[in-house]
């Protein structure tokens, strides 16, 4: 049995609901101007982040349908993005009538990290469309030290 982790992100359903209820009362609205508000919305995979016992934080991106080839990750100035491209698109029979879904575009998603985390601390995993990425968690700010003035 496979474990499968999600994020729900209330915020996404909640723009869902007034972009398709606006488009629909001022452009003279149909169930098909609804459905292509939802095809050129972007990409976004959903991501998952915890910590465990060991000072230790993992992030798991939702990328269905994508090999490890079709993913970038990047560290520049303390920041981890993972960007790609999908594509994806599937067909079935249902009821007579043939299916066609298709799902494309680009995707970043950015990630801040502790200040001074390396490259080599950070290890990424890619499988059945689940990425995971651990890394260090940050360590515990120092209080603030005052400086005498000579």
């Amino acid at each position: 049995m496979a474990l499968i982790r999600s994020v729900y992100d209330p915020f996404t359903e909640f723009g869902r609901f007034f972009d398709d209820a606006f488009l629909t009362r001022f452009s003279g609205g149909s169930a098909n101007a609804n459905r292509d508000v939802s095809a050129r919305q972007p990409f976004r995979p959903k991501v998952d982040i915890h910590e465990d016992a060991n000072n230790t934080v993992t992030a798991t991106f939702e990328l269905p349908g994508l090999k490890k080839d079709d993913v970038s990750i990047q560290l520049h100035n303390n920041r981890l993005t993972v960007s790609g491209e999908t594509n994806v698109s599937s067909e079935r029979e249902e009821d007579g009538f043939a299916v066609r879904e298709r799902s494309f575009g680009q995707f970043e998603r950015t990630l801040r990290l502790a200040e001074g985390t390396k490259e080599e601390d950070i290890k990424a995993n890619m499988q059945d469309g689940l990425l995971t990425i651990t890394f260090p968690k940050a360590p515990a700010e120092q209080a603030p030290k005052r400086i005498a003035v000579l």
